[in-house]
């Protein structure tokens, strides 16, 4: 089962997420996508991670999703925005290389038997359209990307002010 969460910053994804994996788990799995960018970075990740207690494995990876085994298991992956900025800075900003590449490695762990899979992302193109080449080409990416994880999910939420409205499922 294939769960997607989608939404603004800050519009209640994650805590939306993390209860949904709590309901089907006692011992869920935390996938964080992250790079540690900076400090600031480093405390929003260390913020996330004071958000959840003893009950979650937590598990970084930057990209390589299908090195982690999700057989049988209720998996919280936090956030295909993060994950696509390490395929978008390791391809040097390549659109086509990266989605290529992520949905390679969704793919790859979109049918493991019975495993509960709810990801996370963000509707970045609803808002101001970047400024920058490199920013419009990102959420060209981002928008694309959240399409295809739409069409394979068997439910999509979109979060919004906290809310959640069922879109698909």
């Amino acid at each position: 089962m294939i769960y997607l969460i989608t939404g603004g910053e800050r519009s209640g994804k994650s805590s939306y997420a993390q209860n949904l994996a709590l309901r089907f788990s006692d011992a869920p799995i935390y996938v964080a996508t992250a790079r540690k960018w900076d400090e600031d970075f480093q405390n929003r990740i260390d913020r996330h991670q004071s958000e959840r207690d003893e009950r979650w494995t937590n598990i970084e990876k930057e990209k390589h999703l299908s090195e982690i085994d999700f057989t049988e298991k209720v998996a919280l992956i936090d956030c295909v925005t993060l994950w696509l900025t390490n395929f978008f800075i390791d391809t040097k900003n390549d659109v086509e290389l990266s989605l290529e590449g992520a949905k390679a490695e969704f793919e790859k762990i979109a049918n493991h038997p019975d495993a509960t899979l709810i990801i996370v992302t963000n509707e970045i193109g609803m808002g101001v359209h970047a400024e920058t080449h490199i920013g419009r080409k990102f959420t060209e990416l981002q928008g694309w990307m959240n399409q295809y994880l739409a069409s394979k999910a068997d439910e999509v939420i979109l979060m919004v002010s906290g809310i959640p409205v069922k879109i698909k499922g």
